[in-house]
């Protein structure tokens, strides 16, 4: 297929939303209140919507689908801000209810009543319990034949639907990532490398000698609850992370430059793990070793039509477990090869993610209701594309060099194209300004992005850290008094 080839911008009728989480729901809402479509609706694998936020570990049994769980644990706290969890037009973020103390972060069960709340209207568009195994591209942008699976009275039922348009609203969490370091299949077989998707918290750790891969929120998070349980906690950094990124020093845990090799011995009938570092220090008689180290956005179930020239186009995954990020994306959202295919809060991480779903919800609505036009090439949806990787790559040598004296420091993996980071403003302001040109009446309640609010979106690294260093002395003042 030809990047001149023209592609006139559609106009889709009906829409399916794949995905209940925070994405899908304001993306549903969007759709339904700001553009004039025959049909929207959503399908959730899951019994209850909410996404990450829904955390269904206690849950009875009653569901008749299998379980997904969500990699939240109880406890977690969130590190967004109320104001930027809030929906255009929607009622805002109720205060946490730690705010009094110096808590102004929500706590998970906070950010699932919320979208609870926020989902209540537009529960007769959405569909639980369904599975969608496959969404194929039909020639002629034809639409996309959508093959689910349905969890009815504890049994499967296949079934098949015809939609005009499709939009991705998952997240990443089905597929972690982890390193090639030498030795670590024979860890995963062993179960002695879980990964922090299925992270519950640090009981059962205590006494133990642990090992934690990764600096950013989970591997950052995981090493702090285990500290004043485990045994010894040390923590392999491999890059650098964003300036600011809130995490606390603490004694008790040893930061340690990357590890070339796992070893597994057996001692007393029981295995242990032996890490070789990168300086050449070994840590011995490890008990486990837990990974953070992120996910891949991998929609698997996604299949577009593919052909060299000449040749019958056929079916093909539009990525693989070798694709590192989402192609072919204008703004992230639109397939350049057929529009009618989009991606909200699945290509892309940010500072806000409930706004910036927000954000590209509205534009993409307006988009396909012909109120907003962009480029009718693939070429001219490429460019788009080309100028972030473009623009990513020059950040990436900039940080290397930066960090060159340091050993065994990289750039930051969060430096990538699929982590907006510095560019949300410009991204984010850009769309907001075509949407607000088609429709000035969304000005008012559209969220903004300038320079201004921009600093406060980048102090909430602050506010965390402030937040943490205050939980840290009430948790001292509570054991002090307790030891008393």
């Amino acid at each position: 297929m030809q990047d001149t080839q023209d592609v006139p911008n559609p106009r889709p009728k009906r829409i399916l939303v794949v995905g209940g989480g925070v994405s899908g729901l304001v993306t549903l809402r969007n759709l339904r209140e700001r553009g004039e479509f025959a049909q929207v609706q959503l399908v959730e694998r899951r019994d209850d919507i909410g996404g990450v936020w829904y955390l269904d570990d206690n849950r009875s049994g009653s569901s008749p689908s299998p379980r997904w769980p969500s990699p939240a644990y109880p406890g977690l706290i969130g590190n967004v801000l109320p104001e930027f969890l809030s929906f255009s037009g929607a009622p805002p973020f109720p205060e946490p209810l730690s705010a009094p103390t110096g808590q102004p972060f929500p706590s998970l069960s906070e950010t699932h009543a919320y979208l609870r709340q926020f989902a209540a209207p537009l529960l007769p568009q959405i569909r639980l319990n369904i599975e969608v195994l496959a969404a194929e591209e039909l020639s002629a942008q034809g639409g996309w034949r959508v093959r689910m699976r349905e969890w009815r009275d504890g049994e499967p039922t296949e079934v098949e639907e015809i939609w005009d348009a499709v939009v991705i609203a998952v997240a990443s969490y089905d597929h972690p990532v982890f390193p090639d370091t030498r030795g670590i299949p024979q860890l995963r077989e062993l179960g002695l490398a879980p990964h922090s998707q299925g992270w519950r918290g640090p009981n059962g750790y205590e006494g133990k000698r642990v090992l934690v891969v990764g600096n950013a929120n989970s591997g950052n998070d995981m090493a702090a609850q285990l500290a004043p349980l485990a045994r010894a906690v040390y923590q392999s950094i491999r890059r650098p992370n964003f300036p600011g990124f809130p995490s606390l020093s603490d004694p008790r845990i040893t930061r340690v430059v990357p590890i070339e090799e796992y070893v597994v011995r057996t001692v007393g009938g029981r295995n242990t793990v032996d890490a070789r570092l990168a300086d050449s220090t070994v840590i011995r008689d490890l008990d486990v070793v837990l990974f953070g180290t992120g996910y891949q956005p991998f929609p698997d179930f996604v299949r577009v039509l593919q052909a060299q020239p000449g040749q019958t186009p056929l079916l093909s995954p539009l990525v693989t477990l070798h694709t590192n990020r989402i192609p072919e994306l204008h703004r992230y959202t639109l397939y350049a090869r057929n529009p009618t295919l989009a991606f909200v809060g699945t290509a892309v991480a940010s500072y806000t993610p409930f706004t910036i779903a927000d954000m590209c919800s509205t534009w993409l609505t307006l988009a396909w209701a012909g109120e907003i036009a962009y480029p009718t090439t693939v070429q001219g949806l490429l460019e788009f594309e080309a100028e972030r990787l473009a623009a990513v790559a020059a950040g990436r040598a900039e940080m290397e060099a930066a960090s060159a004296g340091d050993t065994g420091q990289e750039a930051s993996s969060l430096a990538s194209y699929g982590v907006l980071g510095p560019f949300e403003e410009a991204y984010a302001a850009g769309l907001r300004a075509e949407v607000v040109e088609a429709r000035p009446d969304l000005g008012a309640i559209l969220h903004v992005w300038d320079p201004e609010r921009t600093a406060v979106r980048e102090g909430m690294f602050d506010t965390k850290r402030k937040a943490l260093e205050l939980a840290r002395e009430q948790d001292a003042e509570r054991e002090s008094a307790a030891n008393n």
